[in-house]
């Protein structure tokens, strides 16, 4: 075989082995809010699509999040967050991440969001900010170009 054909060869394995990797996401609900409908059916949206979904359930803590993202190797973390506490929770979140060493695995974040904090959210560093009614094309979207 020539040259040309093994770096060919190497060539398609490397862009098969790219177009193969699923995204792996992990699905958290910080604090206390019991509101999980939301966050399954985009669970289910995202593994639709194509992804690996990791849901963390109900009622956990930061610390207990970047413990489950480092554990499954992520590549992005989702939290979906109704209680109104999205930016205390977030700017924990990404300190505990930097304290981690992961301050490198992307952060998107949904739930109720008001309009006047979603530039307060991407200036803490949250990479995408999802508010209630976000539609799922565009939520898959933007995960794949947030973690691509």
């Amino acid at each position: 075989m020539s040259q040309f054909g093994k770096v060919k060869i190497l060539q398609l394995e490397k862009l098969r082995h790219m177009t193969a990797k699923k995204i792996k996401i992990l699905i958290g609900k910080p604090g206390l809010d019991g509101h999980d409908r939301g966050a399954k059916v985009i669970a289910l949206a995202l593994r639709d699509a194509g992804m690996e979904v990791i849901y963390t359930g109900l009622h956990q803590t930061i610390e207990e999040i970047v413990r489950m993202a480092v554990q499954e190797a992520v590549d992005i973390i989702g939290l979906s967050i109704m209680s109104g506490a999205h930016l205390p929770i977030s700017k924990t979140l990404l300190d505990l991440m930097k304290d981690q060493g992961i301050e490198d695995i992307p952060v998107a974040i949904g739930g109720v969001i008001p309009k006047q904090d979603i530039s307060k959210l991407k200036e803490l560093g949250i990479k995408g900010v999802f508010p209630g009614g976000t539609q799922f094309d565009e939520i898959i979207a933007a995960i794949k170009e947030i973690v691509d």
